[in-house]
């Protein structure tokens, strides 16, 4: 019943003094939780000509980032719920809510789930100096050397850093986290020698894999990555049930227009399903998934239950 009630809430329909059949009646807006260059801006451009062609309208990129989405979030859930203004978020949506005592926003409550756009694996990856090839000896060195084995994360609550706390909960080892103000810095630090290893985001991590400056040694999702099929999942390495990925979706304020909602998500998952676009995305480490509003409820409502177990159990906080 509550799932059904958050779902209805999500899916409510608004007083708006629009005609739903004259949408959209002008251009839109698209929030993009992040800055320019990295993943979630990458495809909010990637779609961004399609859409417009396909709804007759342009769609104005609008990166609002800075506290790890949330910045952008706010800024998306006050905006009027017409339907010409809709936003790009990655699963720190979830996350930034979770570590804050009293959050800006409610990650389900305050958004209208639009269409699941992508979900981009974590690569546990090392420097090729750390004497590890498997995650069983990454454990066991972990436990050897309580504490002294640093990882690095674009930030406090990103998936990158929820990954590898996960990693840490469900191994019993210690290991200092080091966040860094994005990936691109933390991975420069791996690749010099200052980091010993950490659960990179494919899209950044992989060319890194490619040129040998980092060793992969296992990936974050359920299943084996396609464009890295030779590394084993860490479930696969001897903790079943661990998953863990990034994903991008495109989210709107509360309370938009159903007919709207259906729009969207029907030429958001058309555009996104087409054989090109889905060999783009995977070329950058981006597997692309497509769900119904109802169901990206749902899959929101069950990342919001482990997320926030992770961090109560890690005890993240933002301070």
């Amino acid at each position: 019943m509550k799932r059904r009630a958050l779902l209805a809430a999500a899916l409510a329909t608004p007083s708006l003094a629009i005609a739903q059949d004259n949408w959209p009646s002008r251009p839109l807006r698209m929030v993009v939780t992040w800055p320019p260059g990295g993943t979630a801006d990458i495809l909010a451009r990637q779609l961004q000509a399609p859409l417009s062609a396909a709804l007759g309208q342009p769609v104005v990129i609008d990166n609002r980032g800075g506290a790890s989405g949330a910045i952008g979030t706010v800024e998306l859930a006050r905006a009027t719920p017409d339907g010409h203004t809709i936003g790009m978020v990655t699963s720190t949506l979830i996350s930034m809510a979770a570590m804050q005592k009293q959050a800006a926003y409610d990650p389900i409550r305050d958004v209208t789930p639009i269409a699941l756009h992508a979900r981009v694996a974590n690569i546990l990856v090392v420097h090729p100096r750390l004497p590890v090839t498997s995650v069983a000896e990454l454990i066991a060195l972990a436990k050897q050397k309580p504490g002294e084995l640093a990882f690095g994360s674009p930030g406090i609550g990103s998936a990158v850093h929820i990954s590898g706390e996960m990693f840490k909960l469900a191994t019993g080892t210690s290991m200092t986290h080091a966040p860094y103000r994005g990936g691109g810095p933390a991975l420069a630090d791996l690749a010099g020698g200052s980091l010993q290893l950490m659960f990179g985001n494919a899209s950044s991590t992989l060319p890194f894999v490619r040129d040998g400056r980092l060793r992969a040694i296992a990936v974050t999702s359920a299943n084996r990555a396609p464009y890295l099929p030779e590394v084993p999942t860490i479930a696969e390495s001897g903790l079943p049930g661990f998953a863990i990925d990034e994903w991008y979706a495109v989210i709107g304020p509360a309370g938009m227009p159903p007919a709207v909602v259906a729009k969207l998500n029907a030429t958001i998952n058309a555009i996104i399903g087409a054989v090109p676009e889905r060999a783009r995305l995977l070329e950058m480490g981006a597997e692309v998934t497509t769900a119904d509003p109802e169901t990206l409820v749902q899959f929101m409502l069950a990342e919001r239950t482990k997320i926030g177990t992770v961090v109560r159990d890690a005890k993240i906080t933002l301070e």
